[in-house]
């Protein structure tokens, strides 16, 4: 009986999360459309190039999905960068670092929470390439994908960006902390604590 109502409550928590990504998207939306057309004009004069970059990254179960962020980075026609190697500053444009900054970058990923890719809160989705050279070599990277990946996250409020397999390990380990222990209390925790990322400009 103990354990039919746990797995009731599981169920609720997860019928209800998802309603909440898709009512949060919607509202959202208007908003995704206004800063896309703001940046299409800036984008002239301080960032040229295309408005969207959509990128392969890897999601529930590990399958690939395709995430749409706005532009930061100058256009390359295959990213070279490895799984450990640091992210490349100078590549980041004026608008762009503004852009990262602010978290606004991420923004265009609640159409992928809308077609069922993502959430807005679980473990943020890796390139694909580097990924799979993660499954390698980070032990317990293949249970972080047990759930949608998420726009923001634990690990993502913790750490930030990071660019080494010792980081890599650290952000694994706080990603399946909070797959164990998901409930209401930490998804509130980390929607208050992005949101003071985003205030304050602290993102990378």
């Amino acid at each position: 009986m103990k354990e039919l109502y746990y797995l009731f409550e599981n169920k609720l928590f997860w019928t209800n999360k998802r309603i909440f990504d898709i009512l949060v998207s919607l509202i959202l939306l208007p908003i995704l459309f206004i800063i896309g057309i703001i940046l299409l004009i800036f984008n002239q004069f301080f960032n040229p190039g295309k408005l969207l970059f959509i990128q392969e990254r890897m999601g529930k179960h590990c399958k690939i999905i395709f995430i749409i962020k706005f532009r930061t980075m100058s256009h390359v026609k295959e990213i070279t960068r490895k799984y450990d190697d640091p992210i490349e500053i100078d590549r980041i444009t004026p608008l762009g670092r503004i852009l990262r900054i602010t978290r606004i970058d991420e923004l265009p990923q609640i159409l992928n929470v809308l077609k069922g890719d993502m959430s807005l809160i679980g473990p943020r989705p890796d390139y694909y390439a580097h990924a799979l050279e993660y499954l390698k070599f980070v032990d317990r990277y293949r249970e972080r994908h047990a759930v949608r990946p998420g726009i923001t996250g634990l690990s993502q409020i913790r750490h930030g960006y990071v660019e080494n397999l010792e980081a890599i390990s650290r952000k694994v380990s706080i990603d399946n902390y909070y797959i164990q222990n998901l409930s209401y209390i930490t998804e509130l925790k980390i929607i208050i604590n992005t949101l003071l990322i985003v205030i304050r400009c602290s993102g990378k």
